[in-house]
């Protein structure tokens, strides 16, 4: 993304947020911890794990599929793209340190959300940008900052993220969880996930964990 498409999203999510100070109180669904919670997909889960994982506020990140019609799939299963399901994330986070609009931001600047099923080579249904939903307040934020995104222009074309029920969410097997840190060397860890994390680090240097 040019930097000036990243400016004009860094302004259209913050005039967002300034406009959703006086909305009502509804709180998202919490977890036994206090914590809310937020089911993301924009591509290959090992990238956007370890970008979250490096978010301040974050507490936890975990791999998984999420918005299909087969219950709990595998990973073979999922990547024929027939089950329905999205690889996502899903994060626990402490939202007096990190809101979930801060969160989409992150999202949309660190992913394309304007190409349909794919990110980069990678293609099918399984890598669709999409924002799960665990409660209408999260729906609504969503579908107000894609508005607001399009209408800046801050993407060349207009976004296609999906926003969708959470539903059928199964955490992915073992050896994806944490992947990026343990497995940073083989090549397409360093080809397609480092590149990623490091324009999260250039762009949210003030906002990462220390």
């Amino acid at each position: 993304m040019k930097f000036t498409g990243i400016l004009a999203l860094g302004l259209a999510i913050s005039l967002f947020a300034c406009a959703q100070k006086k909305e009502s109180n509804k709180k998202p669904i919490l977890n036994t911890k206090g914590m809310e919670v937020a089911t993301l997909a924009a591509g290959c889960f090992w990238c956007v794990e370890a970008i979250y994982q490096q978010l301040e506020g974050v507490v936890r990140v975990e791999s998984g599929y999420a918005g299909g019609q087969v219950k709990d799939p595998t990973y073979k299963q999922v990547c024929t793209g027939t089950t329905g399901h999205a690889e996502v994330i899903q994060i626990t986070y402490d939202s007096t340190k990190v809101s979930f609009e801060g969160l989409l931001e992150v999202f949309f600047k660190t992913h394309d959300p304007t190409t349909l099923n794919r990110q980069g080579a990678d293609e099918g249904t399984q890598y669709r940008s999409a924002v799960f939903f665990h409660t209408e307040e999260q729906k609504a934020k969503t579908e107000e900052i894609i508005v607001a995104l399009d209408k800046a222009g801050a993407f060349g074309s207009k976004i296609v993220t999906s926003i969708e029920p959470y539903a059928m969410y199964t955490k992915a097997e073992d050896y994806h969880q944490n992947y990026f840190n343990e497995n940073g060397s083989n090549p397409y860890c360093q080809m397609v996930v480092r590149p990623k994390v490091e324009k999260f680090q250039k762009v949210f240097k003030d906002r990462m964990k220390h």
